[in-house]
């Protein structure tokens, strides 16, 4: 199939420009399609790598409301965060750019029109919720009330957080304007649909037939979409954040984020080629990859594709490799949670381990089922795999190399079985590479690429050229040789995967430009050519680096809890009779002490005013028994007694019980006569 494609457009989803990139969206998207963009550059192949931020849609605009600023203020700080982010961690985009650029709002608009002009959509009016003292339809994220499933308070117009059910903001019980907090009322408006009900056969087919050979998941996910059937589109919403939609009687509408976005792939190969950028997109000897996560499948297969149909001159995606999730520490990722390893804070804190964090994702990459980022599964990958594999065989043939022969690649005699057989298992590894690569197998082209390292630490285990040097210089020279020729096409096999490792690594050897060509060339060190002393490309990363991230994620976790925290509703009211009968009094600590064979209870002496009592309480999780010594609490002096590990206790000293469940001794704030009712 790949033989009719002159060159290959490669996509990757639009991030959202109302926060920064994390390791999920790496693992997801971004390293596979680096690695895949930068194994077609390797093969001399025509490729483009299309980036760009997403900035447009109601979560930016929320975001802008909280803070204080404007949108544009959130899509510029987000925007170049993201980019610079993807810059340092070598993500080699040939283009990346934004959907609030003047050639997106351009390409969108003229889009959209074209469709309109050919009669491609729907108009239909409907009842939305509208504030009318802010003057505006509600976007669902404006609208709160209580979810109509679960009951639960504070549920969004498009979704219960609480039990996770999919709503309309129309099914909300007490629904309330996030922006006055006024109730809103109903109000027809006019929108425009794309029906992809029309496209729906054509698709069906495209899809189902024409391309069986789709990763499971995503072939699963649009055959199931297919077969409830598909339903008209809304293209435009109400709101002042977007592209205006571009036809008369559209004031207060812009196009739909969803519908805007993906036209952003055009956009921005129009900015980066706007003489040429047809070629890319109509050609049908252009083939188009879309890398994505599985919560874009349905927009990337589905909805994009019914656009491109409508519009009639676009090339569809081939192929759509999209993976599943990545989870952190055993926990999904979560940004309002502030659980996730965040890009540009990685390489702050790990600088120059852009490459680590590249391997451990494609090791770890969610290709058929979702998967989990662990710092101790990081660490041990580094220290096992990149330091004690890679960078070993490297640094021992290179010594080695310098050792015996003074820096220069010796030339080789004539090779033995055991030459023949490491330089076959190379050979079957690149092989095996090549295809996994091919078919988006990322994780295991890996691996392949690694038993390139792990032949060559056999092939010097095996050969002791240290032991022969003295009785067999001359084969000691083949061995060299052909260790250093290893390593040469270790340099070109890891440029997808590591390449700024790769690009040191070819830098000590003096190498030009790395071809996949060259792979399984055993001559690409000539002899007699000078190589650098060896440098280490990958160090031991210690128990205190990783201890540091775990600590950092636990935080974030407590600051989470804290800040979600909620005090339990009040309880029934009670009349003044009732609370006359508890007696609330202060007395002062006079002895404390850990009750035997009970870790959360501690024992007190209470000087009551009234000759003393014995009191245990369960709080010695949270104090030191010398601590309360000499403090003044207040307890309930008229709780029935209960013996609790065999001692009476006479009352209940009171605590406060904290957001992160702590708990805190009331007492008194100045000294009051023990024995003093409180009331």
């Amino acid at each position: 199939m790949e033989n009719k494609f002159k060159r290959t457009l490669i996509t990757t989803a639009l991030p959202y420009a109302n926060g920064p990139v994390h390791i999920g969206h790496l693992a997801g998207v971004y390293v596979p399609a680096d690695i895949y963009a930068r194994y077609k550059r390797l093969r001399g192949e025509e490729v483009l790598l299309i980036g760009g931020s997403d900035e447009h849609g109601v979560p930016i605009t929320i975001k802008a409301k909280n803070e204080g600023v404007t949108p544009q203020d959130i899509v510029d700080r987000y925007h170049s965060i993201i980019k610079k982010s993807f810059e340092d961690l070598g993500i080699s985009f040939d283009v990346y750019s934004r959907t609030t650029s003047s050639t997106h709002r351009e390409t969108a608009s003229d889009f959209f029109r074209k469709l309109y002009d050919k009669g491609e959509f729907i108009e239909k009016t409907s009842m939305q919720l509208y504030d009318e003292e802010a003057g505006q339809f509600l976007a669902d994220r404006y609208v709160t009330g209580t979810c109509p499933h679960c009951g639960a308070e504070g549920a969004y117009g498009d979704q219960c957080e609480k039990c996770g059910t999919s709503l309309n903001a129309t099914d909300l019980i007490n629904p309330r304007s996030a922006i006055t907090g006024n109730v809103p009322v109903l109000r027809e408006t006019k929108h425009w649909y794309l029906p992809l009900d029309k496209w729906e056969p054509e698709l069906r087919r495209w899809i189902l037939e024409e391309h069986k050979e789709w990763k499971p998941n995503v072939y699963g996910q649009c055959k199931s979409w297919l077969d409830m059937g598909l339903q008209p589109r809304a293209v435009s919403r109400d709101l002042d954040w977007g592209i205006p939609v571009p036809v008369e009687g559209a004031d207060g509408k812009v196009l739909y984020v969803w519908f805007d976005a993906p036209i952003g792939y055009i956009s921005n190969t129009r900015e980066l080629l706007p003489d040429s950028w047809e070629k890319w997109w109509k050609d049908p000897e252009t083939r188009m990859i879309h890398f994505i996560g599985k919560d874009n499948i349905v927009f990337h297969c589905i909805v994009f594709p019914a656009m491109l149909k409508a519009e009639g001159s676009y090339n569809l995606p081939d192929n759509v490799p999209a993976n599943e999730f990545l989870n952190l520490e055993d926990d999904k990722i979560s940004t309002s949670r502030n659980w996730a390893v965040w890009l540009h804070e990685y390489l702050q804190e790990l600088p120059g381990k852009q490459d680590v964090l590249r391997y451990v994702l494609t090791a770890n990459a969610p290709e058929t089922k979702d998967n989990n980022f662990t710092w101790k599964d990081f660490q041990a990958r580094n220290n096992s795999e990149l330091v004690a594999i890679l960078g070993n065989f490297v640094n021992r043939a290179m010594v080695l190399c310098h050792k015996y022969f003074e820096g220069r690649v010796p030339e080789a005699g004539e090779w033995q079985e055991i030459d023949l057989t490491t330089m076959q298992d190379a050979d079957k590894a690149i092989e095996r590479m090549a295809d996994n690569i091919e078919h988006f197998h990322f994780r295991e082209a890996l691996k392949d690429a690694m038993d390139i390292a792990r032949a060559g630490n056999k092939y010097l285990a095996d050969t002791e050229p240290w032991k022969l040097i003295k009785t067999d210089e001359a084969r000691v020279r083949t061995i060299i040789n052909l260790a250093l020729q290893l390593c040469a096409n270790l340099a070109i096999a890891f440029e997808p995967f590591t390449p700024f490792m790769a690009t040191e690594l070819r830098r000590q050897l003096h190498l030009g430009d790395p071809s996949w060509d060259q792979l399984g060339n055993w001559h690409i060190l000539p002899a007699g050519a000078e190589i650098d002393k060896p440098s280490l490309l990958f160090e031991k990363i210690e128990d205190e680096v990783v201890e540091a991230q775990v600590k950092k994620l636990q935080d974030a976790k407590k600051a989470n809890e804290l800040k979600a925290w909620e005090p339990e509703k009040v309880a029934d009211t009670i009349d003044f009779e009732t609370f006359e009968k508890l007696d609330v009094r202060v007395g002062t600590v006079l002895e404390c002490s850990k009750v035997k064979k009970a870790d959360k209870l501690l024992q007190f002496r209470i000087d009551d005013g009234m000759g003393g009592r014995t009191i245990v309480s369960g709080i010695a999780k949270y104090y030191q028994p010398e601590d309360l010594i000499g403090k003044q609490v207040c307890f309930v002096a008229n709780f029935a007694p209960r013996k609790l590990k065999g001692v009476e206790s006479q009352g209940m000293i009171l605590s406060a019980v904290n957001a992160d469940g702590s708990l805190t001794v009331i007492g008194p704030t100045g000294p009051v006569t023990p024995g003093a009712r409180v009331g």
